[in-house]
């Protein structure tokens, strides 16, 4: 079945986009393409897109600062496709709020696999009828993307988001950093495992002073655990 999904390509390569354009709109897709970001920020406003390809070197707006406006009111899936291959910039990727990160040069069909993948992930928290969980004093909607501690929101980011609900769903079980990585961010991650730290910190610092219900306990050499209070 071909797909119907829109998608937003934001890059400055010519080459790259016709590449693009030429895999993806023979699956089906419905292509948008941007060359710098502010006209993709306009573009977003205006149409429905389903997911973003965005590359981080880009004129006008970057895609770092692209990332972080779209995740200031959407959770729109973005994929980072990029020439910068250090394991910083794949995390600074991930701490923007980016769904995954693919460096290029890149084969195309795992371009492809990824999008699926992400646009599967999507349909699949969509369909969940236990979006919202609970534990005490706190409380985890999936769907909004929000955390409430005593009904009050707590400021989280959407990875952060989706850790905590996953740590929820598992709790008082040790979870391993690898296995975070494939739960969470639905792929086997290319470079060390830093990222689930990170994200697992600033967690801990969000919710240590303000959630009685549970805490991320470290269990070393394994990984993580949220153990209930």
């Amino acid at each position: 079945m071909m797909s119907e999904e829109t998608i937003l390509v934001v890059d400055d390569d010519q080459n790259i986009c016709e590449l693009i354009n030429l895999y993806l709109s023979n699956d089906g897709y419905q292509l948008f393409f941007c060359h710098n970001g502010s006209d993709a920020l306009n573009l977003l406003k205006n149409e429905e897109i389903d997911l973003v390809l965005l590359d981080v070197m880009l004129p006008v707006i970057n895609g770092w600062e692209v990332c972080r406006m779209i995740r200031q009111s959407s959770q729109i899936p973005i994929i980072f496709l990029t020439a910068r291959d250090m394991v910083e910039d794949k995390v600074q990727g991930f701490e923007m709020g980016a769904d995954d990160y693919l460096v290029k040069p890149f084969e195309p069909r795992e371009l492809l696999a990824r999008i699926k993948t992400r646009l599967k992930s999507v349909n699949r928290i969509s369909r969940q009828q236990d979006s919202s969980v609970n534990l005490g004093n706190l409380s985890v909607d999936i769907l909004s993307y929000q955390v409430k501690v005593n009904e009050r929101i707590i400021d989280l980011k959407p990875k952060e988001i989706q850790l905590l609900y996953f740590l929820i769903l598992n709790k008082n079980i040790v979870l391993s950093r690898e296995m975070l990585l494939e739960k969470v961010w639905d792929y086997n991650y290319e470079g060390d495992t830093r990222t689930v730290d990170v994200h697992i910190n600033r967690l801990r610092e969000k919710l240590d002073d303000c959630c009685d219900a549970c805490k991320i306990k470290t269990v070393w050499g394994v990984g993580y655990k949220l153990e209930v209070m």
